[in-house]
């Protein structure tokens, strides 16, 4: 995980990327009111974590960011074991999806931010080879959360972690981002969130 704290009244340069899309960010004076941005690896590599969770937020009139590595995408394993007849899922990019989210149970075991509340957009991959169709014709998913891979260490491939959830790879890391989300719920009794996915540039990544 990355923390900055900025300074002199500046803030995060991934919040402009997300009005350039026409999309809502969350700029109000209120703490912890928190902008939750999926970045998307442009050139993905297969059953890995090369995508970035971005969560941005003002404290005290001060901005903070947190990223995190993560996946938006399916694992090889449900690319080629698809768990719904018309494909595995991938969520579209770009999209908003505004209050979807709540804290809830994932899979009925352990606290992420689940779907809750409307519709995501996401494309069927049916070929089930190992190349991530990101394109085609649109479908509404269920259960397309935000979690965690392991609860007991950092793992190096997504395995059967995702089936098309956003998946934060390293279990403290999620540890942090789940404290972010009760922060804004317990401040400010706002229980519903926001999740924006974004293309990423290749100037996002770093090897």
């Amino acid at each position: 995980m990355e923390t900055i704290k900025f300074e002199n009244g500046q803030e995060p340069e991934i919040l402009s990327r997300v009005e350039e899309l026409g999309f809502k960010t969350f700029k109000g004076s209120a703490n912890y009111d928190l902008n939750i941005i999926g970045v998307r690896n442009p050139s993905p590599m297969p059953d890995q974590f090369d995508d970035l969770l971005f969560v941005c937020y003002k404290n005290h009139g001060v901005w903070f960011q947190h990223k995190f590595k993560c996946t938006t995408d399916p694992s090889l394993y449900y690319l080629r074991k698809p768990l719904n007849v018309k494909g595995t899922a991938i969520m579209v990019s770009p999209q908003q999806c505004r209050s979807v989210y709540q804290l809830d149970l994932h899979q009925g075991k352990y606290k992420a931010l689940c779907q809750r509340n409307g519709s995501v957009k996401v494309w069927r991959d049916s070929n089930r080879n190992s190349i991530l169709d990101r394109s085609g014709e649109e479908f509404e998913g269920a259960g397309i959360n935000i979690h965690r891979a392991s609860a007991y260490s950092v793992v190096d491939s997504i395995g059967r972690y995702s089936a098309g959830c956003t998946v934060i790879q390293d279990p403290e890391d999620f540890a942090e981002f789940i404290s972010l989300c009760e922060k804004q719920v317990d401040l400010n009794g706002w229980k519903n969130f926001t999740y924006t996915l974004i293309n990423g540039q290749a100037g996002d990544f770093h090897a």
